[in-house]
């Protein structure tokens, strides 16, 4: 039987900021169909990595590969504060040329904030510009999905609205890495790795879905 093809393989990748080495050989494979998490304190180069694995930061050597298009949900909202929510949608929808707006109004419900699509992003609080951010991540539906700490602000019910989504797209055969510094959230991964000092290890205790 044939093995499916990785979402994502990265190999070896290294990062410096000048003499600090954030990341020291860094490899991971991720299957379709699998919700992942990285973990790590503080400063351990978490969100340095997913910015490479995005292609928003040069590696200084190593290799990624990626078997599709992605969505990428950076740590902090890049969002125009002029802007309201529907425009925010319409701008994405050209830059993803999509023919309409139907998934992104359905994560604006499952989301919880569809009474805010005509409300300026100046107005809006810290929670509803990171579920903004997650939907212009999440809207064009690629098969895989790179989110960094895509719940901060988010309140209890759409904390767990969240989670049931990324069970949902992890369902559909999509990938999900997600980076958490949130201890019981690994639980809910079916795999999990920790970066420490710059390098990337498999937590024995979670399996993929694929290897169960």
């Amino acid at each position: 039987m044939l093995l499916p093809v990785p979402a994502l393989r990265v190999h070896d990748v290294h990062k410096s900021y000048g003499s600090h080495r954030v990341l020291r050989g860094v490899d991971l494979e991720l299957a379709p169909g699998v919700l992942a998490g990285v973990v790590g304190e503080n400063g351990s180069g978490k969100t340095t990595l997913l910015r490479i694995l995005a292609g928003r930061l040069n590696a200084d050597r190593g290799s990624i590969a990626c078997g599709g298009g992605l969505g990428y949900c950076p740590q902090h909202p890049v969002l125009n504060p002029a802007f309201t929510v529907d425009q925010h949608l319409r701008f994405f929808q050209v830059a993803y040329d999509l023919p309409d707006l139907k998934r992104a109004h359905e994560l604006l419900e499952i989301l919880s904030f569809q009474g805010h699509r005509r409300h300026r992003v100046t107005t809006l609080s810290g929670g509803t510009r990171q579920k903004l951010n997650l939907t212009l991540a999440l809207m064009h539906d690629p098969p895989l999905l790179l989110l960094d700490e895509p719940y901060q602000g988010f309140d209890w019910d759409t904390y767990e609205s969240f989670w049931n989504l990324a069970s949902t797209l992890r369902t559909r055969g999509r990938s999900v890495l997600i980076i958490s510094h949130i201890a019981f959230d690994t639980a809910r991964f079916d795999q999990v790795w920790r970066l420490d000092s710059g390098r990337l290890t498999q937590d024995t205790e979670h399996s993929t879905k694929a290897g169960r």
